[in-house]
C-alpha cells in the first residue's frame, strides 16, 4: 500500500509541473535546478526557491514603497530592482515573472508612473501565483518522501 501512495503523489507532482510548464509559469531552467539536487543535498531546490522568495519579497516591497511615494522620481532605481528580479527569476526558471518584469522595466525606462504601478500589480499577482504553486509542489514532494519512508539526517 505504501507504494501506491508514493505513485499517486508522484503523479500529482508530475501533473502540477506539467501544468506549470504548459502555462509558461516555469521554463527549462527549473528542470536544470532540479538536476542539481541529489542525496547529498535533498532540499537543494526547496532552499534555492525559498531564498528567491525571501529576496523577491524584499524587492517587491521596495518597488511598492518607492512607487507609493508621490514625490518619487528615481526610475533608474526601479530599473535596478527589476534587473535583480529578472535575474533571480531567470535563475530559477520563473518564466512568466521574468517576462512581466521585463515589460514593467520598459515602463520604468519611460518614467511612466501609471505604467509602473500597473506593471507592479501584474508582477505581484504572477509572483504570488508562482509562490502558491511552489508551496503546493513542495508540500506534495514532502508527502511523497514521507510516504516513501525517506528519512534524512537532521
Amino acid at each position: 500500500m505504501l507504494g501506491l501512495g508514493v505513485d499517486r503523489l508522484q503523479a500529482d507532482i508530475n501533473r502540477l509541473l506539467t501544468s506549470l510548464f504548459h502555462q509558461g509559469v516555469l521554463d527549462e531552467q527549473f528542470l536544470q535546478l532540479q538536476q542539481l539536487q541529489d542525496d547529498t543535498s535533498p532540499t537543494f531546490v526547496y532552499d534555492v526557491i525559498n531564498i528567491y522568495f525571501d529576496e523577491s519579497d524584499k524587492l517587491l516591497r521596495n518597488l511598492r514603497l518607492s512607487l507609493m511615494d508621490r514625490e518619487f522620481s528615481d526610475y533608474k532605481k526601479i530599473g535596478l530592482h527589476l534587473n535583480q528580479l529578472v535575474g533571480s527569476s531567470s535563475s530559477i526558471g520563473a518564466r512568466r515573472v521574468r517576462n512581466l518584469c521585463v515589460a514593467f522595466r520598459s515602463a520604468s525606462e519611460l518614467n511612466n508612473r501609471p505604467g509602473c504601478l500597473r506593471g507592479l500589480e501584474v508582477v505581484e499577482h504572477e509572483y504570488h501565483y508562482l509562490k502558491n504553486m511552489m508551496h503546493e509542489l513542495f508540500h506534495l514532494e514532502q508527502q511523497r518522501l514521507l510516504a516513501a519512508g525517506v528519512r534524512y539526517p537532521m
